[in-house]
Formats: structure tokens, sequence, C-alpha cells
């Protein structure tokens, strides 16, 4: 790792302290274990379950010993295919006590996506929710089975199979698990996540215990972690901001993970948030916009106020996409002063930059933070690959314990955004002179308007300062004078006006150079995401032409 980058260039190396887990996962747990024995680790509000790390250890113990019973051996495959529950948590680490590959599918998978991912990662053993929202998992899964010749075992947690895949762990000693324990190695692949591409098959991520265990204690331990807090977390653990920023951080500080409910619901966190006394929330912007519109009593058809009390929040994470001024703005004038924003990707563990606690407002507003310890960041041409100067926008590139081993089985796709170690993540990013970052958008994101380059960010920034405007997303689509022109979709208070493109014009002229104005409006209840809250840009244009009936480049 380089030690004295030029501070001319976009090119920072973060600190080497605290130093890094020379740990398994597992063993990672144990040590919980051992230190806060009878603190609560672990909440589903939805099952009414509670564990303290006693009680976690043991039942992760079990199944751990189960899966061993059911002829699962290191470097086998494990899916999980499952909404937040606390039998997800159990099986993220006892797949990784023994060895075990755990692959993350999205819950808003079909059969198409599931057999794909089935078949790519060679699961040999499926474990699934019965169902969550209009997915029939059971069913589902039944319809690809005889598509995917290496998926021996399915189960079904709720259902006998599951019984039996903890029943089978009498017939494995304890003495047993500690020896396959014991003969794994910090550096092995542990985790495969696909990351959700806009075109083609999704791509699977393949993580080892360093990589995600060390990212998320360095997370926990940005945002000052001990055993005395208490996470809440509504994003999913399919994804790394779930398990490797919560789980992880969590497990590795002894403090409490919080699962308000298997999906999002803003009434559900903020009534965890307050009945938990929860001193850390995680989400999206558009999860804090939501549950702030219930405290504002703009919630729409749930109401207003219900009396939460989110007093005992301190910290948090913001991710996923940028986070709007205003929003920080609202969660620093609720008390929650040491709220961070983290930024990365699934190919990095993920977290890359992240702000400290005691940044500055502007900080905190208008950057993703600086450089994670043990990193070491810069921002590139993305045509030559130099290093770029301070205050110029490139490419984001990460190098560092935190990089993942490759794709599944897929070396070509690996070479294409590793470089000599560089992960290369295809956002735009600027540098500036203390060495904070600010991602404005992704390289494929930008739209060049008769060629002026438009970053859609700074128009959501924009429109975020309307009164009026709960919520808004800006995208390119295709015209015929200038190649590009902007539409905006916005979400609008309740009881408000819909915007109009003439509306929008006039608050807009004067304050936006004309060519940042967007020519179209979308009046919108919502906007098509991910199913971890990242708005889907690429479905949203696709809608827009077709409203519009413009011609698709």
């Amino acid at each position: 790792m380089a030690t004295t980058p030029d501070p001319a260039l976009s090119h920072t190396v973060g600190a080497t302290e605290p130093p890094l887990l020379e740990q398994t996962i597992g063993d990672n747990l144990d040590a919980a274990v051992d230190a806060w024995g009878d603190r609560e680790a672990l909440v589903d509000r939805a099952q009414g379950v509670r564990l303290d790390y006693t009680e976690l250890g043991d039942r992760v113990d079990r199944l751990a010993r189960g899966l061993i019973a059911a002829g699962i051996e290191k470097g086998d495959r494990v899916g999980i295919w499952s909404p937040n529950t606390a039998e997800w948590v159990l099986v993220q680490f006892a797949t990784a006590t023994i060895g075990a590959i755990l692959v993350n599918i999205n819950p808003a998978y079909r059969t198409h996506e599931l057999t794909y991912v089935l078949n790519q990662a060679g699961i040999r053993m499926l474990v699934t929710a019965e169902s969550f929202k209009s997915s029939d998992y059971v069913a589902m899964v039944e319809s690809s089975r005889g598509d995917c010749p290496a998926l021996e075992q399915v189960v079904v947690v709720g259902q006998e199979s599951w019984s039996a895949l903890l029943g089978g762990a009498d017939r494995v000693s304890p003495e047993r698990l500690t020896m396959v324990q014991r003969d794994l190695d910090p550096h092995d692949p542990i985790n495969i996540q696909y990351t959700s591409g806009t075109t083609g098959f999704p791509k699977g991520a393949t993580l080892s215990h360093h990589n995600i265990l060390n990212n998320g204690y360095l997370v926990g331990e940005l945002c000052r972690y001990t055993e005395e807090d208490r996470i809440c977390i509504p994003v999913p653990f399919y994804h790394c901001f779930g398990m490797v920023m919560g789980n992880l951080a969590a497990v590795s500080h002894g403090a409490c993970m919080v699962i308000p409910a298997p999906g999002f619901d803003p009434q559900a966190t903020l009534e965890a948030v307050s009945e938990e006394r929860c001193t850390s929330l995680y989400g999206v912007p558009t999860m804090f916009i939501a549950e702030w519109a219930l405290l504002e009593g703009d919630g729409g058809d749930t109401g207003g106020p219900r009396g939460f009390d989110i007093s005992s929040v301190r910290t948090g994470i913001m991710a996923g996409s940028p986070c709007p001024a205003s929003m920080m703005t609202k969660l620093i004038e609720s008390g929650v002063d040491e709220m961070t924003i983290c930024y990365g990707m699934t190919e990095t563990s993920p977290v890359s930059t992240q702000n400290r606690v005691d940044d500055t407002f502007e900080q905190k507003v208008n950057t993703v933070g600086s450089v994670h310890p043990h990193l070491e960041i810069k921002v590139v041409d993305p045509v030559t690959g130099e290093t770029v100067p301070r205050g110029t926008p490139g490419e984001f590139c990460t190098k560092g314990y935190s990089v993942m081993l490759g794709y599944w089985e897929e070396p070509e796709k690996t070479a294409e955004v590793l470089v000599d170690g560089w992960m290369r993540t295809g956002d735009i990013a600027v540098m500036d002179d203390d060495g904070y970052v600010q991602v404005t958008g992704r390289i494929k994101d930008m739209v060049i308007r008769g060629g002026e380059n438009i970053y859609p960010r700074e128009i959501e920034e924009f429109l975020y300062t309307h009164p009026d405007v709960l919520d808004a997303q800006v995208i390119g689509v295709p015209d015929e004078k200038y190649g590009e022109e902007l539409c905006a979709w916005v979400r609008m208070r309740e009881g408000t006006t819909p915007m109009t493109a003439e509306s929008l014009r006039e608050y807009a002229t004067g304050r936006l150079a004309h060519y940042k104005i967007p020519r179209y409006v979308m009046t919108v209840d919502e906007f098509p995401m991910t199913v971890t809250g990242k708005v889907r840009k690429v479905e949203m244009r696709d809608k827009t032409v077709e409203l519009l009936g413009l011609s698709a480049t």
C-alpha cells in the first residue's frame, strides 16, 4: 500500500489503526459470547424472538452441527432466500462457522433469476422462507428444482425440514464442530452476493471472512459502537448493508441487532427505535424520508405522529444512494448528530469511505466521507486510468483488504473491474483538498445534453429545495435535437399541487442554468426500487420513454 501519495492528486491512504482482525466470523462470534454472554444480541420483533449472546451462540452452534450432519462441508454453497428474520442471522453465522459459502438470494427474485443463481453458484442446500409479500417461495423453488442439478436439499424455515436440520445436530459432537472450525482460514471465501446488474445476469461477488468481518468491524468503529449500542436494521440482510454493516458490525462490538420487520415498514421501524431504545438507525435516503414523513405528520394514509420517541438515537448510517442535504439537516435537527454517510459497493465488502461522527455539517451533507482504515482510494481518468488532480471528476477506485476475491467462476468479468488490485467502481467522484469524496453519480447515469455533461444528483438536490417536493429523481431520456433531455420524477407532499414542467421551469429559472432545467416532469406516488432501496433509474427511463412516446436510443 502506498504511504506518501502526491497531495495534489486524488489519492489517499487510510489509517493503520485499529489493526485488522485476523479471525474467522465464527471465532469472532465465539469471542463475543465469551465477552458479552448475558447481553442482548438479537431481537426479531415480528417473531417475538429475543436472544442474548450466549443463547445466540448456542443456536448458531446447533445449526452448524445440523449442517455438518446434513453433509455440508467447507466450500459448499448454501443459499438463503428469505426476508429479514432471526433465522437469517443464524444461517449467516452457522455457515461461516463451518466454512460453507453463504449465497445471498434477493427476496424479490422470481423463478428465472432464482434458477440462474442456484446453478451459477452450484448451491447444494437452499434455506428458504415459506413466502414473503407476493412471493410463494416454496412453489417457485419446486418449479426451478428440476433445472438445478447441484441442488440436493431444500430446507423451509418453519416446516419439518427446518426442524429436521436442527435435529441433526444431535448426531454431531461439539468437539467435531470445534475441529471443523479450527481448520478454517480468515481468507477463505465465505459469502457470495449477487450484484444487481442492469444488463445481463447478475455477477456473484465472492467475499472472505477477512473481507466482510473487518469491514463490518471498522464501520462499527467509526460509528463508535460499544456493547451498549442497539442497532435498528430495516435494510435487507441479503445485502452487505444488512449482514455486514449491520450484523457483523454489531457482533464484533457486542451490540444488539434489532430487526424491526421482515421488510421495510417505516412505522414498524420507528416503533422499534422507540420501544427498543435503539441508539443507531440504518437506511437508504428513501427510508429516512418515509420515516420522517411519519414523524412530521406527512405520512399520507398512515396518519400523523404517533408519539414515536427517537431520542435514544445518536448515530446510524445512510447509504445506498446520495444523501439529500435536506434529509441530513432534519436528522441533525432531530438530535441524531452523529449520523454517518457510507459509500461503497458489494465488490468492496462494501464500505470504502465513511464520514466520521464528528465531521462538520458541510462534510456530512456534501460528501461521503474520507478513506476507511486500511484502504487506499483514488480518482482516475476513466479513459486513461491516470490519477486526476484534486477537485477534478473521475472514476472512483479502491484497493486493500476489502476488495473481493473475484466474481464467482467468472475470471473474465473479474479482470474487467480489478486492475492491479484496484477495484474500478464505475462511479463518478471528486476528491477535495482534505481527502473527502463527493460521489456525483454513475458514469452511465451522466446525461449528455447538447454536449453538456449534466449530473442528475445536482438537479435532485435542487428539487429538494422546493417546499412541496417530498422526493425527487432525475434521469436522461432520448431527444432528437440534443441527444438527451432531462426528466424529473417527483413525489409531492400530501395536499400539494402536482408539479408540471411549466411550474418547475418557473421555479428553476434564475436558479439553475437553462440546460439543467428538466424538460419533462412525472408526478408519481413511488419510484421503482430494488429490494435494497436503490432507485431503478433504468426502469424509470424505460417507463418515461413509453409514456411520453419518445424514440428510445
